[in-house]
């Protein structure tokens, strides 16, 4: 009788659980069956959903619910705080199954080269999503000290770093922040935020949900400066091809013809105005040097010569996600992502790297929202599945799953599975019902360990 076909994934976030969800609605899952195995870094599953989204957004971590039915298929194992390479390598992984998907996604800053961005009071946009995220690996401590913040990008990662910088941290309680970080914000000393962007309101990158959450806030008063509202040629085409790029600007506009209120902490939306310099003295964040830019025509902007100083104490970049490099895997550095035909890895000789798949952020680069990671999965499984019915694959030495545990038992690798994760998700439960939450997070890694029951 055939066995299984043996798959590992690398990643349990979004792409990762997508992958293993395509597997299992394939004609393979039904004869002669699959078995994968989930490898994880983190003590925890879900990845960027858990760690790279804000915690008052509720309704996108409700995609948890659709991944935590996948995990439950009984045919579906996860090996939580196992990291790759040090504690499992590629050649280990070849030992154990057919196919190996890298779905790590991105975790670290793209860089910005301006002057001034290494200062003190200049941060990225991953490390303080980390920290209000409650990552382990994290400080459990944040600056917050600067009465007026500069942030620059236009996309969601932007907004949420602005919104949760302007909001109170009783405003934030209600969710699953740690004690950590409700201290934190608390002594939050920013009463302005500024968000840059280099081009208009029709090339911004915000979801018009997201953008629309920032006015709910009765602490918060959104502001638009007219004259930042200016469209092109370029743009006009881009609102009418894009039912969201319009429905961004249309809130945009509104915002910027109506009076200015007095709820206490301001947020500002500037458009045109692209970061030159980050102004230090003493080594500290003193301000925000900008030009101003002009559409060109096409949608595309062109520097003007005008600069401005703006007056603020930190500088946060939210330009953008990168990938880590996987160790053993090709490597494009310009676009941070695993070379890959459709999701099969490619060396640079061009030939398919046997059995080594790649899907999500670590294969495309860190665009789009959670969702569009489900068609990257798609085709990567696709083309796992074309090259086991055509016996491409590499045939594992040992695909009994058993020869997992026992490998990482000899490793000493202290891992979590998904019944430890039932277990630390109701202790965190537990931890949030005294004060009406659904969950308060733990943070500590040997706490999630502890709780998981590793």
């Amino acid at each position: 009788m055939p066995r299984p076909l043996r798959v590992a994934i690398v990643g349990s976030g979004p792409a990762g659980i997508y992958a293993a969800d395509a597997l299992l609605k394939s004609e393979v899952a039904a004869d002669p069956g699959v078995s994968i195995d989930i490898f994880e870094r983190m003590p925890a599953p879900f990845g960027l959903i858990r760690y790279g989204v804000a915690p008052d957004h509720p309704r996108i971590k409700g995609i948890i619910t659709a991944l935590h039915q996948v995990l439950d298929k009984p045919q579906i194992r996860l090996f939580g705080n196992v990291n790759y390479p040090s504690d499992v390598s590629l050649d280990d992984l070849r030992a154990f199954y057919d196919g190996v998907i890298f779905a790590t996604g991105a975790t670290a800053d793209r860089a910005l080269s301006v002057p001034g961005i290494d200062l003190d009071g200049s941060y990225g946009a991953a490390d303080f999503v980390a920290w209000y995220d409650g990552h382990p690996d994290f400080p459990r401590t944040w600056p917050l000290e600067a009465e007026k913040v500069a942030v620059l990008g236009v996309g969601n990662v932007a907004l949420d770093i602005a919104r949760v910088l302007a909001k109170t941290a009783d405003e934030l309680l209600p969710t699953e922040i740690p004690p950590n970080v409700y201290e934190g914000l608390k002594a939050n000393k920013a009463l302005e935020v500024h968000v840059f962007g280099r081009r208009g309101p029709a090339q911004a990158k915000f979801s018009p949900m997201e953008l629309r959450e920032l006015d709910h806030s009765p602490n918060i008063e959104v502001i638009v400066d007219p004259e930042d509202i200016d469209y092109d040629e370029g743009s006009i085409a881009t609102r009418r091809a894009n039912k969201q790029a319009d429905m961004v600007a249309k809130t945009l506009e509104n915002w910027a013809i109506r009076d200015v209120g007095d709820r206490p902490h301001k947020l500002f939306l500037h458009f045109f105005e692209s970061p030159s310099e980050i102004l230090g003295e003493d080594g500290k964040v003193v301000g925000l040097r900008t030009e101003r830019t002009e559409l060109d025509g096409t949608g595309n902007v062109k520097g003007t010569g005008e600069y401005k100083d703006w007056d603020v104490q930190a500088v946060y970049r939210a330009v953008g996600y990168l990938s880590d490099q996987l160790p053993k895997l090709p490597w494009d550095i310009d676009s941070g992502t695993v070379p890959d035909v459709g999701g099969r890895v490619v060396q640079e000789s061009g030939e398919h790297l046997q059995s080594t798949y790649v899907t999500g952020w670590i294969r495309r680069g860190p665009v789009g929202l959670i969702g569009h990671t489900k068609g990257d999965a798609n085709e990567t499984v696709s083309n796992l599945l074309d090259d086991y019915a055509n016996g491409r694959l590499q045939t594992p030495a040992s695909p009994a799953p058993e020869a997992v545990d026992a490998f990482l038992a000899e490793r000493n690798v202290r891992f979590t599975t998904w019944d430890g994760w039932y277990k630390l998700d109701a202790a965190e439960k537990a931890q949030g019902e005294p004060q009406g939450r659904e969950r308060v997070k733990y943070v500590e890694r040997e706490d999630m360990l502890r709780e998981s029951g590793a």
